[in-house]
């Protein structure tokens, strides 16, 4: 069978996808990934045929600000800029470059993420069976109305109804990585979901030693990818420094690790670490609350200290929050005292670690990626 993932062109938009791709290449199947020339080297490292669709996300964000006469990014218009690249821009972007892909390869299938229902909506045009692949909760506030209403006057625009109404996964089989404990089954009521367990993905790399053998508590600190700056990263490291713990820093692609500026001994500044990995040693994260940490804390059972910044992050700490899993600190709470002084009790509260140890045991017992690819072959017919 061949199958054709598609996702945005970021770390995390690609990543959640290429567990379930892997597991259904190594059962024989043609994969081929369709991202932004940005992400094409990630993709071809790990053996898939590469096509180019889209554009970046930036790009997207350019051409949304050119809706409005200023190509310049401005921070006053960001909220419209995200609305109009994400609900118009990119899906069709995507749409437009699929088209003759599809026809000239024929896949069976077409996987896409929740995100990019550009993809969905050429596999839909072409009368080929599209499955979603969500990132985590799912209900009626994972995009803005705004948002979902730009890209329905597109549906509209195209001649398609949907199955199931304003949905942005577009009424498609719903591959589900959520806790189930957490997820709002209501709102999928009307779709088949697949529930698959949250594989971390992370470009392969090794652990610093002392990460390794390292006898004090371990705090994760990351901002991700798009959100990370000095600041924020100096401010959580200073709170996170004063504890009786080693603090692993990871800056992102973005900054500088001599950016961060001196720290205490026990405080480490690296531009990289493969998370996926790292998490297993961790004791605590700090995270801006992107859906892929989050989820990714959860399957390892970790408190969570989340200092949201835009997207989806705000949702992803109150929902954190909420399930007892860790705590958030939003705006103007965050300093380095709060972090401090919320780290340390979460590193000491029994029901935030039975929380977080009971999510992960029900992340564990979810399909694995290696069960789900034979479903996917039925969907295909």
């Amino acid at each position: 069978m061949r199958i054709l993932f598609s996702s945005l062109g970021s770390h995390g938009h690609t990543y959640p996808l290429l567990p379930l791709a892997i597991a259904a290449r190594e059962q024989g199947h043609d994969v081929l990934y369709a991202v932004d020339p940005g992400f094409h080297p990630t993709v071809e490292k790990l053996g898939f045929t590469v096509v180019n669709a889209g554009l970046s996300i930036w790009d997207a964000f350019r051409q949304a600000n050119e809706l409005h006469g200023t190509p310049a990014f401005k921070r006053e218009m960001l909220r419209q800029t995200a609305v109009d690249a994400f609900g118009s821009v990119l899906p069709r972007a995507y749409l437009a470059d699929l088209e003759p892909v599809l026809q000239r390869d024929k896949p069976d299938l077409v996987v896409f993420e929740i995100i990019n229902p550009g993809a969905g909506l050429a596999a839909m045009r072409a009368g080929i069976p599209a499955v979603c692949h969500g990132f985590g909760k799912m209900d009626g506030t994972l995009v803005p109305e705004a948002m979902s209403d730009l890209l329905l006057e597109y549906i509209t625009e195209l001649g398609i109804t949907l199955p199931d109404g304003q949905h942005y996964g577009l009424g498609s089989p719903y591959l589900d990585v959520f806790p189930p404990s957490m997820q709002d089954l209501a709102y999928l009521a009307d779709v088949q979901r697949i529930p698959m367990r949250p594989i971390p993905f992370a470009e392969p790399g090794e652990l610093p030693a002392w990460v390794l053998e390292h006898e004090r508590p371990l705090m994760y600190l990351t901002f991700g990818t798009a959100f990370a700056n000095p600041d924020l990263l100096r401010t959580a490291a200073a709170g996170l420094s004063r504890l009786d713990a080693e603090v692993l820093v990871a800056t992102g692609p973005e900054v500088d690790p001599s950016a961060v500026g001196d720290m205490p001994g026990n405080v480490h500044v690296l531009p990289w670490v493969p998370q996926a990995d790292l998490l297993a040693h961790a004791d605590l994260v700090l995270h801006h609350g992107g859906a892929g940490t989050t989820v990714a804390a959860m399957g390892n059972g970790l408190p969570q200290l989340v200092v949201p910044q835009g997207a989806d992050q705000f949702r992803n700490a109150e929902i954190v929050a909420t399930a007892g899993l860790g705590a958030q600190l939003v705006g103007e709470q965050f300093t380095a005292d709060a972090v401090h002084e919320v780290a340390r009790k979460l590193l000491q509260d029994n029901e935030v670690h039975a929380a977080a140890t009971g999510v992960a045991a029900e992340i564990a017992a979810m399909p694995h990626p290696d069960e789900v690819v034979p479903e996917l072959v039925e969907i295909a017919g």
